[in-house]
């Protein structure tokens, strides 16, 4: 069964670092990525990784480039999100999700989410 199980999330001041981490099983996937919802708000998207072998080329949404770094392991097929300088804006939960070609046009596999809570 494909799963994506992610941890890592939590409380931190702004200014402070957390390191979300994303556990996919039943498959590999090309393209991993990041997205977040405030409460009230539609989800968007934060990041995305291709897989290295064709590239392990990057792209991140403007609020975020210069903070957060993802990168992969895909002898373990995880993802990460490296978040540094956080902000109160960046509060929100945090989802990864995964498809199984660059090409597809969707993320059709996600993880349940993991809140992150950053406090002025």
């Amino acid at each position: 069964q494909v799963q994506l199980v992610e941890f890592g999330g939590g409380l931190v001041q702004a200014g402070g670092s957390l390191r979300l981490s994303c556990v996919a099983s039943g498959r590999t996937f090309d393209t991993m990525g990041w997205f977040h919802q405030a409460p009230g708000k539609e989800r968007l998207f934060v990041a995305r990784i291709t897989w290295s072998g064709r590239g392990g080329s990057t792209y991140y949404t403007d609020s975020v480039k210069g903070r957060f770094t993802i990168s992969r392991d895909n002898a373990n097929n995880t993802v990460y999100l490296q978040m540094n300088s956080l902000k109160p804006e960046d509060t929100a939960v945090y989802y990864c999700a995964a498809k199984a070609y660059y090409s597809d046009y969707v993320y059709d596999y996600w993880g349940q989410g993991t809140q992150v809570t950053v406090s002025s």
